[in-house]
């Protein structure tokens, strides 16, 4: 849980600096800026206008998340951090959403004027790490194949 209050915490003061300042900074010309947006739509700015749903959605993925570790606590590094990352991604994200109405995302990439990735921020990184470090827990340790072949055991 220290990593996730960690990154919560560098997430939160991240979109407070960002908020305050509002910039335009290239940080990397024709590849990396930062930047202000203000997301009320979910994953890549989609469905605009829907804020109560996020909302909802990232209350119920906060719980869902703690009533699983609450279960069935990861016994490895690599799966304490990849839940705590998710963890942090989704609560940063829901600060926002409840503090503000919105999500500032404030990373932007792109590949000169041809290719615009869209704007995030910590949490989004954080989410997108933990997702990464989740699938290679998984594949690492076999538990998606192991959870397959318990399927096919024959019930008696």
């Amino acid at each position: 849980m220290i990593v996730a209050g960690l990154v919560v915490i560098f997430d939160q003061l991240s979109k407070l600096w960002i908020n305050a300042n509002r910039p335009q900074i290239v940080l990397l010309p024709g590849f990396l800026d930062l930047v202000y947006f203000e997301n009320t739509g979910g994953l890549f700015g989609l469905f605009h206008g829907h804020a109560q749903v996020f909302t909802a959605l990232g209350i119920a993925s906060v719980i869902a998340i703690l009533v699983f570790l609450h279960y069935f606590r990861p016994s490895t590094t690599v799966g304490v951090v990849s839940f705590a990352l998710i963890l942090s991604g989704a609560a940063g994200n829901l600060i926002d959403r409840i503090r503000l109405g919105y999500v500032i995302d404030f990373v932007r990439m792109h590949v000169q004027e041809v290719f615009f990735w869209p704007a995030f921020n910590v949490a989004d990184a954080a989410l997108v790490a933990g997702l990464l470090a989740l699938i290679y827990y998984f594949y690492k340790y076999g538990l998606l194949r192991k959870a397959h072949e318990r399927h096919l055991k024959p019930q008696n």
